[in-house]
């Protein structure tokens, strides 16, 4: 099976797809002087974009790793984001763990795999 590089530069791609499943590279929200909540709704909506333009969704997402600057400060308000955004009876396996991200104001970066319908 071939392998598919999307949205690629020199460093990475935002999109792979390889057999059947669609790795994305890590994505935080556009404004980073916002808030957990907006830094994850705008994460989110980066995530859904790039998951249609690889032919999936977030109906099919298999796993997501979640990167908090400051889980306790974080973990709440990126939870009640995601609980809106995520359609009942789809979870993917997920982990969340704190972590110092590459730039300061990088509240919440999340990493997704998903699969092809």
């Amino acid at each position: 099976m071939s392998i598919q590089r999307q949205l690629t530069n020199e460093r990475m791609s935002q999109i792979v797809s390889h057999n059947g499943t669609v790795y994305l590279a890590g994505q935080v929200g556009d404004d980073m002087s916002a808030g957990i909540e907006q830094q994850t709704r705008e994460t989110l909506a980066s995530i859904e974009r790039l998951l249609d333009q690889a032919g999936t969704d977030k109906n099919h997402l298999l796993s997501v790793t979640i990167y908090l600057k400051d889980i306790d400060a974080h973990f709440e308000g990126m939870n009640a984001v995601w609980d809106k955004w995520l359609p009942k009876g789809v979870a993917p396996a997920r982990a969340t763990v704190e972590s110092k991200l590459c730039e300061p104001e990088i509240l919440v970066e999340l990493s997704v795999v998903a699969a092809l319908p």
